[in-house]
């Protein structure tokens, strides 16, 4: 396969993250001047010669220009090595699955994972000889005592968590995975590269769901691998290319499964990007307001928020986020108050997803959550979940105020 180069040539890397956004993979095109990356909506490109490619391109599963620019983006937000485009956040967590793990290998879950990351790994990869065990991911000594070593090649984390919002110390299990010769993989979509930098800290690669933060705008899915700099395979693995970097075998998986992002789908995501940070300094701003009010209401029974002190990963979140994000979660007491108050709503909208500049509501237990029923990851039946969007923050509470009287009702 041919190694792709990236024609922008600008390093970045000493920049403030917006800055780094903004810039980074997005020079001015070299033809026009135009300051925005061009849409590349073409499947090949001609050759000068056999062989004679032309800044590194042959055909778009391979590589598009336009992609290319947002793995750079996302690769330098991140601070990582490699960042690679995907199709959505669950084909970038399958082909990092398949790169690193072999039938017989295990991997360590979160007991609260995002309901299509955990039916990727017990349905599809289980019947493959993937076996994995949940464990309270804020628990250092219990994620130490799932790892099997010699078996275990991956410790998944998300932090915080979906939907129940634990957080997990990274530089701690980044530690414990090492020892076992397996590799930390942390999802951040929750916290985005704007509030936590996971490779900092130790892990080896960072997961998104583009679809949320990053895109930012509910109109566009995709996802994203970003690998650190220098992260080898799990310890006894080869990639296909022959060598033990992470990166290459990500890469040579991207290709070879072909679940790429499109240059339009990419388009949408780089443009999204270079906002992220203003907009996420506005959803949480807005969420630690509503998160107070949800606290001092009588209808509500507990407040999930990173931000708040009350939260038992407060401290650590505070350590290693510049923020707390803008998810918050809550319990009412019973689920028919819970669906009540998701009905209720008029400016927050029911709906799956998060991330968007519009709020969100949803009940977990039967919407984003629904496959992990009956299992470990079973959420309560009276949590609701917000993801509070950029609205004014008087809006938004006073639409809750009114849902949460007609649950009360219910």
């Amino acid at each position: 396969m041919t190694n792709h180069a990236h024609p922008q040539d600008d390093d970045w890397s000493s920049a403030g993250f917006s800055t780094r956004a903004i810039h980074a993979g997005q020079d001015p095109d070299p033809t026009t001047g135009a300051v925005v990356p061009p849409i590349y909506a073409t499947s090949t490109y001609k050759q000068d010669g056999v062989g004679g490619l032309r800044g590194g391109y042959d055909y778009s599963r391979s590589a598009n220009p336009t992609r290319t620019a947002l793995e750079s983006a996302l690769a330098a937000a991140e601070g990582g090595a490699a960042g690679f485009a995907f199709a959505s956040g669950l084909a970038a967590e399958d082909t990092l699955l398949r790169a690193t793990l072999r039938p017989g290998d295990h991997v360590v879950v979160p007991n609260d994972a995002y309901g299509g990351t955990y039916r990727l790994i017990a349905r599809v990869f289980g019947p493959w000889g993937i076996e994995h065990t949940p464990v309270d991911l804020s628990d250092a000594d219990a994620v130490l005592a799932a790892i099997q070593p010699g078996r275990t090649k991956v410790v998944w984390v998300e932090t915080p968590t979906n939907p129940l919002l634990g957080v997990a110390d990274i530089a701690v299990l980044a530690a414990h995975a090492r020892a076992a010769g397996a590799l930390l993989v942390v999802d951040n979509t929750f916290a985005t590269p704007y509030l936590q930098q996971p490779l900092a800290l130790g892990a080896d690669v960072v997961v998104h769901s583009t679809t949320k933060y990053i895109g930012g705008h509910s109109d566009v899915v995709g996802g994203a691998l970003v690998v650190a700099d220098g992260a080898q395979l799990p310890v006894g693995l080869e990639a296909p290319t022959g060598t033990t970097s992470l990166a290459d075998a990500v890469r040579f998986h991207q290709n070879a499964s072909g679940a790429v992002a499109g240059p339009f789908d990419a388009w949408l995501t780089l443009r999204g990007l270079k906002t992220l940070a203003v907009r996420m300094d506005r959803h949480e701003s807005n969420a630690r307001a509503i998160a107070d009010f949800l606290v001092a209401h009588d209808a509500v029974t507990s407040v999930i928020y990173p931000g708040l002190d009350s939260h038992p990963g407060h401290e650590v979140a505070a350590r290693q986020m510049t923020g707390f994000g803008g998810m918050v979660s809550f319990r009412t007491g019973s689920e028919a108050s819970a669906l009540a108050v998701c009905a209720a709503t008029h400016v927050f909208t029911l709906a799956e997803s998060l991330g968007g500049v519009e709020s969100l509501i949803e009940h977990p237990h039967k919407m984003t959550h629904g496959s992990v029923a009956g299992t470990e990851l079973e959420v309560p039946d009276d949590l609701v979940r917000l993801s509070v969007g950029i609205e004014d923050v008087a809006d938004l509470i006073a639409d809750l105020d009114a849902a949460l009287a007609a649950g009360r009702d219910a």
